[in-house]
């Protein structure tokens, strides 16, 4: 039962991924391809923040920060190096690892902490970064700096883009899963439950945080330079945005957390409505909304959608073994 349930969920995957993956070559309007972009990064976003965030519970609100570091490396790849506009776009994959790199050092002093102060200083390590590059010449400044496109038809640029951030999104859906099922994700749980009991148990759990936030970094930094190539022109407002952060937490949160498809259901979800926001309701009225729903979440529900549901299946499963074993009574 279990292996035929497992070949079902990989066909479907299998069958999704190809429809998402011939989406953009119908010539469709320009504004679904470049919403369903958005979800895909913000998918690739939320499942990588659930290693740290989710599986070993310590809640990183600086993020945004490994995203902007691999849209600035592509960007620079792409100035210092002389790239051609291809190369530039698999210059996302060493994007990915010096973001991991940067990880692993601020890591290292950072895992030390726990709870709000963790929260605090990841959130100030965004800022520091920000501001550093605002004051780089080098780094384009206050101005920004711009990207060039290849001499393509902006339809197949939009298109190759596409394809990049849905492989992206589908990797670090993969290592989210594998995580789920391995030893090291176990040893991730039990640090989210007790560290100091964890310990005891011969978990070494300072080198498994440093391995989690450096795997949560990878992808956000791979994104970050697909994004980057997307816009073709990035800037600190842009890729350091601390509400992109904030949505980062909120979404896999809403989710649920330490779960496989929680931040994927809460990343669409909430992009969507994210989007119905931005288009019908003010900025600031939306960032309100976004606060009242961070805070409704943490209260009413603290482990995320996927719990609810998984408590009305238990409920549904207890009444249905209730009626077998009462009819099997009165036979």
């Amino acid at each position: 039962m279990v292996s035929s349930s497992n070949r079902l969920v990989f066909g479907v995957s299998i069958l999704l991924f190809l429809c998402l993956a011939i989406f953009p070559w119908f010539g469709l309007p320009v504004y679904f391809v470049s919403l369903l972009f958005t979800v895909f990064m913000f998918v690739t976003l939320a499942t990588s923040w659930n290693l740290i965030g989710g599986y070993a519970g310590y809640l990183s609100f600086g993020h945004v920060a490994f995203f902007g570091i691999g849209a600035y490396t592509t960007a620079l790849m792409m100035k210092g190096l002389h790239l051609s506009p291809f190369w530039t776009i698999l210059s996302s994959i060493p994007a990915g690892f010096v973001a991991m790199l940067i990880a692993m050092i601020v890591g290292y002093p950072c895992l030390r902490l726990r709870g709000p102060y963790f929260a605090v200083v990841t959130l100030c390590f965004a800022f520091v970064v920000d501001l550093g590059i605002k004051n780089l010449d080098i780094l384009g400044g206050p101005e920004g700096l711009w990207l060039k496109s290849p001499d393509l038809p902006i339809e197949t640029i939009r298109a190759i883009l596409f394809e990049a951030m849905l492989v992206t999104m589908m990797l670090s859906i993969m290592l989210a899963y594998w995580t789920s099922r391995s030893k090291f994700g176990a040893g991730l749980r039990a640090i989210k439950e007790d560290e100091e009991v964890a310990q005891t148990m011969a978990i070494n759990a300072p080198r498994l945080k440093i391995q989690a936030f450096a795997l949560s970094a990878f992808f956000p930094g791979m994104a970050g330079g697909i994004y980057a190539y997307y816009l073709t022109y990035i800037h600190t407002d842009i890729v350091f945005d601390m509400m992109i952060s904030i949505l980062i937490v909120l979404m896999a949160l809403f989710g649920g957390g330490g779960t496989v498809m929680g931040p994927v259901i809460g990343a669409v979800l909430l992009t969507l409505i994210n989007e119905g926001l931005s288009t019908f309701v003010k900025a600031e009225f939306a960032r309100i909304i976004y606060g009242c729903l961070f805070i409704g979440v943490i209260i009413f529900l603290p482990n995320g959608i996927m719990e609810f549901f998984k408590k009305e299946h238990r409920v549904e499963s207890g009444i249905s073994l209730a009626e077998n074993g009462g009819n099997r009574s009165a036979a």
